[in-house]
This record gives C-alpha cells, structure tokens and sequence, in this order.
C-alpha cells in the first residue's frame, strides 16, 4: 500500500490562506494563536477521531508568529513548526516554503559511489552557515568527495550545538540560515554533482525546549534511552509519534530534495510492532524515490552487530540501503594509538584488523571482553552497505579534550591512516578536516539556557571520562571558546605537511574512482591475508581484468611482506619522497615470491600486470 503521511504544521497556501493541523489527542480543546499588531487572535480547532486538530485561517501570511493554546490555558510553539525566529522558547512563525529547484537532471547516487563528508555546519567555515559550506563545495569537488554529511540541522537551543539536542525536528537551525538556506545548499550540492545526506535523530529530543510532552504522548516509560525518554513507537497512541517522525523524513527527502538520511542510534527505537518503524521508513523511502524519480537513502547508525536493518525483506530484515561501522575504527584506532580503554578493551590486536576488512563486524559471536557477552553474527552484505571511517563527530568528539588522530599520530601514521580507509571496499566517510590534517579539536558543546541542566551535563561529562580513566577536567561545553577554537583553520595553502596530506587523500579518492580493481563491493573480489604474528595487513582487491596488491604496515618498525603469487608494479608509497616520507624501501616492481620491506607505519599498493 502507499505510504501516506497526515501533514501536521500549518502550511500557507498563497492569498492569506492557511491549513493547520496538530495531534494533541488527549486534550478536550485547541485553539490556535497568531499574533498580530501586538494582539493574539484565537481560532478554534476540530478535532478527528485519532486525536488530529484541524483549522483553516484567512488573511494570514508568511511572517506572521503563531502558538497553539491547549485546554484553554498555556500556549506553546507548533510541534512541526518549520521556522523559530526567535529561538526555542520562542513562538513558531509562518513561512512560504515555495523554492525553485535547478536541479531537475539530478538523479542521486547509489551506495558504491559514495565517498562522504561529515561536517558540522558551524564550525566548518567561519561564516558557520549553509552559505559558508556553499562555498566550499568548489575545495569539496577538487577533493573527490561525491556526498557530504550534515550533522543534525533541527532547531536546537541557543546558537551553538553538534545537533542532537534538538528541541524542534523541522524547523532548520535559523542561525544556519534556516529552511530556505538548506534548500539552497542542497541545490548548489546537486548542481556540482554532490549528494547530501542529513543526520537525523528520532530515538529523543533535545533536554530544552521540546514541546511534545505538552500536546501527547510522543514518549513512553516502557524504554529508557541514555539521553531521556524514548520515544513511543509501540506502546498506546504510537502512531502519533510514528506518523511525526516518518512526516519529518519525508520533509527532507522530498521537499528538501536530501538524498539520504542517516539516522541516529537506530538500536534505541525501540518497536515491538508488527511492523517496525524501520520498515514503515524504508515504503516512505521507496514512494519518495518512485515520486521523484531519484534514489533516497536510508542509513542506519546502530551499534548492534546486526545486519537486520539493510537486510532486504526476503530476510527478515527492513532494507535499508547501509550502516555505520564503528568496530573498523575501533580496531585502526586502538592498534595505532595503544588505547584500550573504556569500549577499546575489546580491541588492540591486528587480528581485529584483520577481521574488520575480511569480516566486517570484529564481533561476529566471539566473546567481547567490554560487553561481557557474546556480541554480534556472521554478516554476508556487500561491502558498499557499509560506512567506515578513521574519523567521525562521535570519536573525536567524545574525546575529552575533542583530540583529533593529529594530535595522536605522526604524518606517516596519518597517511596510512588515509590508504587504509579509501582502499577498502567498504563506504568511506571522511571527518571535515581530515583530509589536510586539522588540528583544531572538536569538541562537544552545546548552549543551554537552564542552570540545573548546565550542571547535570558537566557532571554527567566527568562521568564518561572516568569511564575511560582519563583525568581532569574537560573544556567548559557552554563556553564560546570552546565552540569557536573548534572552527577548521583551513591551514592546507600555508602548512607543507597538511598540503601533502591533502594532495594524498586527492590522489587515494581519484585511485578508489577510477581503478578497476577498486570498483567491485562484493566480498568474492577481495582476499585478506592472514596477519600471523606481524603488523602488516595485506589484502587484494580484484576485478575481471586487473588487481590490486595493498600491504599496510600498522607497526613502528620495519616490516616485510612476501607475495606468494602477485606480480605488479607500484603505485603508491606512503614513504616516498612525493609524500614527504623517508624514503622508499620497496621496489617499483613485484615478483612472485618475492619479500618487500616496508617503512614503519607505511603503505604500499602494487597493480597486478
């Protein structure tokens, strides 16, 4: 069956007219409220039988400030409001959502031809607008990047916040350029050839200004999250909150013409329905891409090792076309760095290494030490369901000084960092910065209004890093310094080194696009070697004609690799001279048989001849 949605919000229809629609369905009156010449005029409102108000205004036109008055009593902001001028505790406002669209030809891309970018919108240029990412998508281009990530753009309290504490989920941030200037970005995006994907969060809301407990049962006390209560997908009255969120998706995937969605900690939307959640997104999804003629993807970030998600249905599973990967990083990242701290006690040998580019999941029903369970199942996916990443908002963010793998790792450490990730056959995702390798932090910060909750969330930041055993204090979340020393200091035109490492990223995304060897995402094209008792991971990627030899050492001393039966010639060294490096061991040319010697923290690829 289709998927329809009820259109809650007020929309303007041209000529002062207005349709207006709100749940609130345990409330005996609605009224809504604009405001006009200093005055509030009240409109009463119908109410349907699943608990819907409905009314329709004359001589009302975009600018105009609104509230809904409930029972006759307090007055809040619309629940789906697309504008708050004036911050969260604000009223919602009125808005011409009409935009002309330049991108008809556009027709989005398919999971293999992702490489993404995630980026914070106000800390990526100084502007800290979607005006100032538009001017980047030129740098972006240039870098081979085919789609950015945006972190969550919903209207969150103050001006400064990674976006997971959004208090309004349609409204777009107003001091990022609200509505309309996301439509723009997504329009300029699409005319360069860039796809963008929205994080989205539908598993809570924001600790300030959230108004959906006022009108309805959007949340349940049968679950808990880490971050409030869960929303209600299963329990009485669920549809409410399914028909809101699903509604949310479709304002960006259709309206808003976003290509994809990632959505935040799928694990914690809890629905024991006979049809979850999941599936209801993946049919709005599916109609939005049939409607428009363009792919729409659904990305899940889930810390399950469970490949339920993107499944087809034949499965069991809900479709979706991918999910983040977090055990690849924790691998790189805890071999590399020698933590094995807090979650990272799962991790530190280079056989999860290895594990994660043959295997996927590191834990696919092994024992892990962190959880004190058994944890995940074998996974048979292509590869391009699945994103990894050396870097991401998450784990460099929940640092607790927002250090990046600059501030750990040396410049060879970093390049090798680079191979590992783009030559890979899974989706990589890069952290704005990365590619030049950005030393500014980034940290976690946030701007809320209410004392009590400024101390529960300093307090509740000391918890987590002594979690991971890491001493003092943390930067002051709610301090403008901390916010503005996260800002990119787009230093790459002025630092040698960070040009150098630019122009490697460039050259590793032009190889991942245009070698053959690279192009294929199923598991049959590519061997891992075993590791034995060595920091060396090699692995071979294969296409029908062609191939491609890749060994990386992950140690800090010389190591040597023997191919049994791969003859090429080399095509890439991390340590050579071009790359700033200390010289190349290895030789231009590959026999079969034959050991090559590589620089510590080092990477090498050879074309098969």
């Amino acid at each position: 069956m289709a998927y329809q949605y009820l259109p809650v919000g007020v929309f303007h229809n041209g000529n002062g007219h207005c349709t207006c629609r709100v749940w609130a369905p345990l409330k005996k009156k609605v009224e809504i409220v604009v405001h006009r010449d200093d005055e509030r005029h009240y409109t009463a409102m119908q109410k349907d039988e699943r608990g819907y108000w409905s009314a329709t205004l004359e001589n009302v036109f975009p600018g105009t400030k609104y509230r809904f008055r409930l029972d006759g009593n307090d007055e809040y902001a619309d629940p789906a409001s697309v504008c708050q001028p004036d911050g969260i505790h604000g009223p919602s406002e009125i808005t011409d959502r009409h935009y002309t669209w330049t991108d008809e030809e556009w027709k989005g891309l398919q999971m293999d031809e992702l490489i993404i970018y995630e980026l914070h919108t106000g800390t990526f240029t100084p502007e800290g607008t979607f005006e100032g990412v538009i001017g980047k998508l030129d740098y972006l281009k240039e870098l081979g990047i085919t789609a950015i990530e945006l972190m969550p753009v919903g209207q969150f309290p103050g001006t400064r916040n990674w976006g997971y504490d959004v208090a309004f989920p349609f409204a777009v941030q107003h001091s990022y350029g609200g509505m309309n200037g996301l439509k723009e970005l997504v329009n300029e995006a699409h005319r360069k050839g860039i796809a963008v994907i929205l994080d989205v969060v539908y598993n809570h809301t924001g600790p300030e200004g959230s108004v959906l407990n006022q009108y309805g049962p959007y949340f349940t006390g049968k679950y808990k999250t880490p971050w409030g209560p869960a929303g209600n997908f299963d329990d009485s009255w669920s549809f409410g909150m399914r028909q809101y969120c699903l509604q949310n998706a479709a304002l960006w995937l259709d309206e808003c013409h976003i290509d994809g969605l990632r959505v935040d900690a799928v694990h914690a939307i809890f629905d024991t329905s006979a049809k979850h959640f999941a599936q209801e997104m993946k049919e709005m999804a599916t109609e939005t891409e049939k409607k428009t003629g363009r792919k729409k993807l659904l990305i899940a970030e889930i810390d399950l090792n469970n490949p339920v998600y993107i499944n087809p249905a034949e499965l069991g599973g809900y479709g979706w076309d991918g999910q983040w990967i977090d055990e690849f990083h924790h691998a790189i990242h805890s071999v590399l760095t020698k933590e094995t701290n807090g979650y990272y006690s799962d991790f530190g040998d280079m056989q999860h290494i290895e594990r994660g580019f043959r295997d996927t999941y590191v834990y696919s029903g092994q024992y892990s030490t962190h959880r004190k369970k058994e944890f995940g199942v074998p996974v048979h996916n292509p590869c391009s369901q699945f994103v990894v990443f050396a870097q991401n908002h998450d784990q460099v963010g929940n640092r607790m000084l927002g250090e990046r793998l600059t501030a750990q790792l040396s410049a060879e450490a970093l390049k090798l960092v680079a191979a590992a990730v783009l030559l890979s056959p899974y989706v990589p995702l890069l952290f704005m910065g990365e590619e030049y390798g950005e030393k500014n932090p980034f940290c976690f910060f946030c701007d809320h209004s209410l004392p009590e909750l400024k101390e529960q969330i300093q307090r509740s930041r000391k918890e987590e890093f002594s979690y991971f055993g890491w001493e003092s204090d943390p930067p002051d979340p709610f301090a403008d310094a901390t916010f503005t020393g996260c800002r990119l200091s787009w230093n790459a035109g002025s630092d040698q080194q960070a040009a150098t490492l630019l122009r490697l990223y460039q050259y590793l995304i032009r190889l991942r696009k245009t070698h053959p060897a690279l192009q294929p995402r199923d598991r049959a094209s590519m061997t891992v070697y075993p590791v034995q008792d060595t920091s060396v991971l090699a692995f071979e990627r294969r296409s029908d004609p062609g191939g491609l030899l890749v060994v990386l050492n992950f140690g800090n001393d010389q190591q040597s690799f023997r191919s049994a039966g791969f003859t090429g010639k080399k095509i890439l060294d991390t340590a050579a001279a071009e790359w700033n490096g200390p010289g190349e061991h290895a030789p231009s040319e590959l026999r079969a048989g034959e050991s090559v010697f590589l620089h510590p923290l080092s990477a090498l690829a050879f074309e098969k001849n």
